[in-house]
Formats: structure tokens, C-alpha cells, sequence
């Protein structure tokens, strides 16, 4: 006798209900590379767990690449049914689209941050290396960049301030020359009345004058 069909409900236990949303996810997820590989197909597979956090996997291109595609033809198909769409169903549609672009852009920032790592392939984490180290390097040219221009600039503060040091140091030396000149000038016309003092002879008032 067989067995009988098992009832999917929703498991009450976390505990065995997070183990078996990680097996049976590792397993949809392994379904959807065999896929793409035994009937090349381009597969995009996106999953939210119960918290909310995000796991994909995408064939070799991109999943932006596979969701632009997926918009095209979305709104292609969307405009043969309605020539004339209401606007609350285009602002829908805009706005789950913006609502992916985000949560894709989160996702890449956590593997930015090395988190979420485990749904990633040897080639996308290989791509992601790549991105890193391409990132690494445009961060230390930037640095080295700015790392030069404050050692100029400190060069040329450098040999403004000598210059001025330089500028101060010759002011005392003049006024010392002068100051030294005058005491040299006044001494040597001193010099000189004292030498025409004594040279000179008065004459004599006593001359006698006979009567």
C-alpha cells in the first residue's frame, strides 16, 4: 500500500522550519542551475525568507540584465492588452520595480560587506573579487593622490615660512650697520674738533705797547 499524500502546511517549530527552508532552498536552487545548464535557459530566482532577507541566483548574465528583459516584455505584452493603461496600475508597476532596484542594490552592498555569501557561485564571487579589487585599487590611487597634494602643500609652507624667517633675519642686520655707521661717523667728527681744539693757537692779547 502507498503512501499517502503528505499535507504541505507551514511548520510551527523555527527551529525545523528554518532547516528545512535552507535545504529546500539549496535544492530549488540547484533545480534552476540544471536548468539553465541542460536546456540553456537563462534562469533569474529570487526568494525572500520569512525575515524578509533576500537570496537569488541568476545564469552567467547578470540578474539586472535578466529583470531589464523581464521589464521589456513585461510592458510590451502590458500594452498590447490596454492601449491606454489607468495610471494607479503603472504607478504599481513603477513602483515594484524601483522596489527590486533597491532590495538588488541592498543585496549587493551585504556582498560588498562580505555577507550573504553562500548562494553565490565560484563565478560570481570570482566577479565580485574582481569588482573589489578594481574598487581597492581606484581607492588607493584617490589616496596616494591626496597623500601628494598635502606634501606639496606642506613643501610650499615649508619654503614660505624659510623665506620669512630669512626676510626677518636680514632686518636686524641692516639696523645694526646703520646703527654701528652713525656711532662711527659721530665718533670720527668728534675725533676731529678735538684735533682742531688742540692745533689751534689763540693769539695773545698781552702784547706790550711802549709809550
Amino acid at each position: 500500500m502507498g503512501r499517502g499524500r503528505v499535507e504541505l502546511k507551514r511548520i510551527e517549530n523555527k527551529i525545523n522550519r528554518q532547516v528545512t527552508f535552507s535545504k529546500r532552498r539549496s535544492g530549488l536552487f540547484k533545480k534552476a542551475h540544471e536548468l539553465s545548464v541542460l536546456c540553456d535557459a537563462e534562469v533569474a530566482l529570487i526568494v525572500f525568507s520569512h525575515k524578509w532577507k533576500l537570496y537569488e541566483y541568476s545564469t552567467d548574465s547578470c540578474m539586472e540584465k535578466i529583470l531589464e528583459r523581464y521589464e521589456r516584455h513585461y510592458y510590451a505584452e502590458r500594452h498590447l492588452v490596454a492601449t491606454e493603461p489607468e495610471s494607479q496600475g503603472e504607478w504599481s508597476v513603477e513602483y515594484y520595480r524601483l522596489k527590486a532596484k533597491v532590495e538588488l542594490l541592498q543585496k549587493n552592498h551585504r556582498h560588498y560587506m562580505g555577507e550573504d555569501l553562500d548562494p553565490l557561485s565560484l563565478k560570481e564571487l570570482q566577479n565580485l573579487e574582481q569588482q573589489l579589487d578594481t574598487a581597492v585599487k581606484h581607492i588607493r590611487a584617490r589616496k596616494n593622490q591626496l597623500l601628494n597634494e598635502s606634501i606639496s602643500e606642506l613643501q610650499r609652507k615649508e619654503k614660505a615660512i624659510k623665506e620669512q624667517n630669512a626676510m626677518l633675519a636680514n632686518q636686524p642686520v641692516f639696523a645694526c650697520r646703520s646703527k654701528r655707521g652713525r656711532r662711527q661717523l659721530h665718533g670720527n667728527l668728534s675725533g676731529g674738533y678735538k684735533t682742531m681744539a688742540s692745533t689751534h693757537h689763540p693769539l695773545c692779547c698781552h702784547t706790550h705797547i711802549p709809550l
